[in-house]
């Protein structure tokens, strides 16, 4: 991210950021006015594509390149692209102090970015994949940007599709937030399910129930609403469809307590959520030294939309956890607001107790480290 130091010229700020490394062809940054008549610049963003085996990721990277520290690596759900399903959290103004220092790595699934075509016929069946075969595309990515190591975001199905590259590339992965995670194949009720779902509903509002609660979706709420409308009319609709269709054949993910990931986990699931009972499932086969599970009141089932602002303080005790931004002040929503924070752990694997923090009363102190399982609900 690039600004424009007091009393500099915009075009001088252009200058002095073109002496910054960059990577791919790079749009040239946005400039807003401020009411100070100075002006800022926004974002700095390049876009390029990686090829893989399995079709063409469209990547796009915010910020300067450095090796120093992880890079945010992000993957969408279905029915999503990057912009779609993670701008608002990114944008928010909290995560900003998180953003400036780190490098931020948007995939999109290949087709699905915005603005994509649709495939040809012929491609669309080359393409029919099972989701983990993704997991090999972000391997070829993470090898092309050549990053040390990544703190990997994913929602729904990019959830899944990231805990599948950590569990095979583990020293590529620091650290892990999983959204909505189902780590199960579809058993046989399921694919019942979903074969009569497909013949009495549409593409569309199939989606639009794996990423929505009943109770979202009952209400028809400005969201739904919003993204029922950007679904149904997308001219990659059928782009869609085949993430759609791999993610739903998508195999079991191996693992239990003693052969977990080797990085920190936060888990985070919207309260009565599509795959709240996923979340939790995955949640007691995870290693409880390394994992903290966040279930969010009033968050629906993309909470990194509908709630930014608790996810973002969570997030940025998750990765002062992992030992970054260790002097950063908490957000003022911390400050302001007092959430019960009901967590149990155990030390030295030989005793266990539980305790309630109140956010408003401790504001400002060190978060818990990754070396405790934190069961929140906020």
């Amino acid at each position: 991210m690039s600004w424009c130091r007091v009393g500099e010229t915009g075009e001088d700020a252009r200058d002095r950021a073109r002496g910054r490394q960059t990577i791919g062809c790079g749009k040239q940054p946005k400039i807003k006015e401020s009411s100070c008549t100075e002006k800022v610049i926004i974002f700095v963003f390049h876009e390029h594509s990686v090829e893989t085996p399995h079709g063409v990721l469209h990547v796009t990277l915010h910020g300067t390149r450095t090796t120093r520290r992880p890079a945010i690596l992000t993957f969408h759900d279905v029915g999503l692209d990057s912009k779609s399903c993670f701008s608002p959290l990114f944008k928010f103004e909290e995560m900003q102090e998180i953003v400036k220092n780190f490098t931020l790595i948007h995939i999109d699934a290949p087709g699905q970015e915005e603005g994509a075509a649709a495939y040809p016929a012929g491609v669309q069946q080359q393409l029919t994949l099972c989701a983990h075969v993704y997991a090999v595309g972000v391997n070829n990515l993470y090898r092309s940007v050549s990053f040390r190591t990544v703190i990997g975001v994913g929602v729904g199905a990019g959830a899944y599709i990231l805990a599948r590259f950590a569990l095979t590339n583990p020293d590529a992965v620091e650290g892990l937030v999983l959204i909505n995670i189902d780590t199960n194949a579809r058993g046989w009720i399921d694919w019942a399910a979903q074969k009569l779902s497909s013949v009495t509903s549409s593409l569309t509002e199939q989606i639009l129930c794996h990423l929505f609660s009943q109770e979202e979706l009952s209400s028809s709420t400005d969201l739904v609403q919003s993204y029922r409308e950007r679904i149904s009319k997308a001219p990659n609709l059928s782009n869609m469809e085949l993430l759609w269709k791999s993610y739903n054949s998508r195999r079991d993910l191996i693992f239990d307590r003693n052969s977990a990931f080797k990085c920190p986990v936060m888990l985070v699931v919207g309260d009565h959520a599509p795959y709240e009972d996923a979340a939790v499932e995955c949640n007691s086969k995870m290693d409880p030294t390394t994992t903290s599970f966040l279930k969010m009141a009033d968050a629906g089932g993309l909470p990194q939309l509908t709630q930014p602002a608790k996810l973002t303080e969570a997030f940025k005790y998750f990765i002062q956890g992992m030992g970054y931004m260790a002097s950063s002040c908490m957000t003022r929503l911390s400050r302001s607001r007092t959430t019960s924070l009901s967590s149990s752990y155990s030390m030295d694997g030989s005793r266990s107790r539980s305790r309630t923090l109140s956010q408003g009363s401790q504001g400002g102190q060190m978060p818990p480290s990754p070396s405790q399982t934190m069961e929140v609900s906020c």
